[in-house]
C-alpha cells in the first residue's frame, strides 16, 4: 500500500473529545515510531511523515549503500547485491529509501500499537478536561442531569464531560430526574486515579455571586461590587454590596424595579429568602441592616472580642431572630460579629429575667432559650411548643417543664 490512512485504521479517534486533531497527529507519530525502533532498532534513518487534514502517514526509512561483505548494520546499511534487487541503478554510496507499509509490521505490533494509541488520547483528554475546569473554579456551568443516585448527581456538560454535585452540594429543596437542566458553579477539580473528578456546587457562596452578575449588569460591569454573601442554603442568604458611584443605589439596583432582578435568582434557589444589603464601614449600621427587617432601638459594641449587644421592642426580637435562628446567625456571618439580642422591657410590662430561674432550669437549658433571643420569661412563653422544639435542640418535654415554671411565675 502507499500510504496508511490512519482515520481508517484507528476508528477510534472519532470518539475523542478535547483533543485537537494536531495533538492526535503527533501523539500517534510517537507511536509509529515507537513500532519502528521496535521493529528496526532505531527509527533515526526514518521519516514519518503525517498529513493532518485526511490523516494520511507515510514512513520512509533510509538505508547506505554498501559494498558486499562491508554492512556492519543492517538496520542503517544495505549491501549492494541486495539494494540492487530494488533498485538496479544503486550505487555504493546512494541512500536507498524504502517506503515501510503497515502490513509489514504484524497485525500483532498493529493491535498493540492501537491500544498504545487509545490509551496516550486518553491520557491526554483526561489532563485536557482536568486543564479546562481547574482555570473554570467559581464559573458557572450549565448541564444535563444524566443519573441520580442517593448522595449523589451525576450531570453531563454540553461537550459530555462528567460533572458530579454530591447530594451535601444541593439546596435541601433541590429535585432532579434525568434529562433536567441544571445550573451550579465549579467548586472543586482534582485528579483523582488519573481521572479529573469536577465538584459542582448549588450551595456554594459563589453560585449565588455568580447569578447576580448575570440578572445584574452593573455588577457585572464593575459598578457595584459584592463585598460579602453568607448562606443557608434553601432558607436565606445576605448580600452586601457597595457602589463606587454615588448616583446607583446597590440595592434597588440588585433588587430591580418591583423585584424583577432578584425573583429570577429567587426561584433559582428555591425560594431562598434573599436580604440585599448596603455596605458600609460603620459597624453599628452595618449590624442593623444585616439583622433586617428587624427595627434596632440600641447597639453595644465590644470591639475586641467582636461581641455586639443588640436591644430591640419586645416585638422585633422574633423578627432579629428569624425562623430557625437564620437571620441572626447569617448577620453575625456577614459581619464577623457574635450577635446577642435583647428585649427592651417597657415600664409596664413586668417580666423577669430567665436567669431568675436558674434554681429550678439547668444553666444549659436557659443558654439554649437565651441563644435564640428568648432572654426573659416572656419571651419564653410568647413562642409555642412546636415553635421552640423547631428553634433550639430541647426536647418538647423538657420544654413543657419549662413553660410551667415560667407560668406559675405569673399566677
Amino acid at each position: 500500500m502507499s500510504n496508511i490512512n490512519l482515520i481508517d485504521s484507528f476508528q477510534e479517534f472519532k470518539d475523542f473529545k478535547n483533543i485537537d486533531r494536531p495533538t492526535v497527529i503527533s501523539v500517534l507519530e510517537e507511536v509509529f515510531r515507537s513500532m519502528l525502533r521496535k521493529k528496526y532498532g532505531t527509527d533515526e534513518n526514518c521519516d514519518v511523515i503525517v498529513n493532518p487534514d485526511n490523516g494520511d502517514l507515510e514512513i520512509w526509512r533510509t538505508r547506505k549503500v554498501m559494498e558486499d561483505g562491508f554492512s556492519e548494520d543492517d538496520d542503517l546499511e544495505i549491501e549492494l547485491a541486495e539494494a540492487k534487487t530494488i533498485d538496479p541503478d544503486l550505487e555504493v554510496g546512494d541512500d536507498h529509501i524504502e517506503q515501510i507499509t503497515l502490513e509489514s509490521f504484524g497485525r500483532r505490533a498493529i493491535l498493540a500499537a492501537r491500544q498504545t494509541l487509545v490509551s496516550k488520547v486518553l491520557e491526554l483528554e483526561k489532563d485536557e478536561i482536568f486543564k479546562k475546569y481547574k482555570d473554570r473554579v467559581g464559573e458557572i456551568v450549565t448541564g444535563e442531569v444524566y443519573q441520580v443516585w442517593k448522595k449523589e448527581t451525576l450531570v453531563l456538560d454540553d461537550e459530555g464531560n462528567e460533572l458530579m454535585m454530591p447530594k451535601t452540594e444541593q439546596i435541601p429543596a433541590d429535585y432532579f430526574k434525568k434529562g433536567d437542566s441544571v445550573r451550579a458553579v465549579i467548586s472543586k477539580v482534582d485528579m483523582v486515579n488519573a481521572t479529573p473528578k469536577i465538584i459542582i456546587s448549588r450551595i456554594a457562596p459563589e453560585f449565588l455571586q455568580r447569578l447576580f452578575e448575570i440578572e445584574v449588569p452593573e455588577i457585572f460591569d464593575g459598578l457595584i461590587t459584592i463585598k460579602k454573601i453568607v448562606r443557608e442554603p434553601g432558607e436565606r442568604a445576605k448580600v452586601a454590596v457597595e457602589s463606587y458611584d454615588d448616583r446607583i443605589d446597590p440595592v434597588g439596583a440588585c433588587v430591580g424595579m418591583k423585584g424583577s432582578r432578584i425573583h429570577g435568582i429567587v426561584r433559582e434557589l428555591k425560594n431562598e429568602n434573599i436580604d440585599v444589603i448596603n455596605f458600609t464601614n460603620n459597624i453599628s449600621l452595618y449590624i442593623q441592616r444585616a439583622l433586617s427587617p428587624a427595627k434596632i432601638t440600641s447597639i453595644k459594641l465590644d470591639d475586641v472580642t467582636k461581641h455586639a449587644s443588640v436591644y430591640l421592642k419586645p416585638d422585633q426580637v422574633s423578627l432579629a431572630i428569624g425562623r430557625g435562628g437564620h437571620n441572626i446567625k447569617l448577620a453575625g456571618k456577614l459581619t464577623g460579629y457574635e450577635i446577642d439580642v435583647y428585649r427592651e422591657a417597657g415600664e409596664e410590662d413586668e417580666d423577669v429575667d430567665i436567669e431568675e430561674f436558674s434554681d429550678e432550669i439547668d444553666s444549659w437549658i436557659i443558654d439554649e432559650l437565651k441563644a435564640i433571643g428568648c432572654d426573659t420569661a416572656k419571651s419564653v412563653l410568647a413562642l409555642s411548643v412546636d415553635e421552640l422544639v423547631k428553634r433550639t435542640d430541647l426536647e418538647e418535654e423538657t420544654i413543657k417543664e419549662v413553660i410551667a415554671i415560667l407560668q406559675s411565675e405569673f399566677e
